[in-house]
């Protein structure tokens, strides 16, 4: 419990900085600091982080931070790929799935560290000019004059194509998806990383039970103990997390973000090339 409690502040902590990370962190300590087998972490995983991003998404809901529709168009649209992610995983060795649960991550750090330095300001709102019908340029999801996300049906296939992209990938490594969600919130809606981050608590909710519910009816056992521990000290690290991340720019939280990844995702390997 103790180890639960540890490091499910970890977790809580990364996911009210960043918006993402949970179980980017959660899977590698549940595997290598808890001896959990890697199949069962990611069931661990999907229920802990979702319920702790669904307490800190309530939270930022209240400071008027979230953009709930967009947050339920990606999470919704997990639906699509979650069951497929859960029905693949058994299928995959363990150490093929870990694997490419590390390249993946090195691959985002990637992006998102090149992004926050080519792109150093703290907004990136793309706002709608004069000619408001133009769906065809542009970015896919722009911004009205008075601040609120026009939503045209571009904007919303982009958003649906990326929540089913992430939803597979939930059900396949255990992950909420947030270090994919908050790039493909600042890139595709166009969204300040502040709300980003905030939307993406939501959506990695969403993602998350979705993905669980896959693995439950999969007949896959939840470790209960684990879990809970995990969502105690989660939502601790949350409230600190959220704190700190006032303090902190946007691109500095992107490459403070990017490097936990790269971190996480080499020691992952070192670990897997000397077994």
């Amino acid at each position: 419990m103790t180890l639960s409690l540890l490091f499910g502040l970890i977790v809580g902590f990364s996911l009210g900085l960043t918006g993402g990370g949970g179980s980017v962190f959660a899977v590698p300590l549940l595997v290598y600091g808890m001896q959990v087998p890697a199949h069962a972490a990611v069931v661990i995983s999907l229920a802990a982080v979702g319920a702790t991003a669904l307490g800190g998404g309530l939270a930022r809901l209240r400071d008027g931070d979230a953009e709930p529709r967009t947050a339920l168009i990606f999470g919704l649209s997990g639906i699509a790929g979650a069951p497929l992610g859960a029905w693949l995983s058994p299928r995959f060795p363990e150490a093929a799935l870990l694997t490419g649960f590390a390249l993946l991550m090195l691959a985002v750090a990637f992006r998102m560290w090149r992004q926050a330095s080519r792109r150093p300001e703290e907004t990136r709102i793309v706002r709608v000019g004069a000619d408001q019908n133009d769906d065809t340029a542009g970015p896919a999801c722009r911004y009205a004059p008075g601040g609120q996300l026009q939503f045209t049906s571009r904007c919303a296939v982009r958003l649906a194509a990326t929540g089913s992209t992430t939803g597979l990938l939930s059900g396949l490594f255990g992950v909420g998806g947030g270090f994919l969600i908050v790039p493909a919130l600042v890139l595709i809606a166009s969204l300040p990383m502040r709300r980003a981050v905030a939307t993406s608590l939501w959506v990695i909710a969403i993602i998350s039970a979705i993905g669980l519910l896959s693995h439950v009816m999969a007949g896959h056992r939840l470790d209960t103990g684990i879990t809970t521990g995990f969502v105690l000290g989660g939502l601790a690290g949350m409230v600190l997390g959220i704190a700190m991340g006032k303090r902190i720019a946007g691109p500095t939280l992107q490459k403070l973000f990017a490097g936990m990844i790269v971190a996480v995702a080499m020691f992952m390997l070192m670990k897997l090339l000397l077994r």
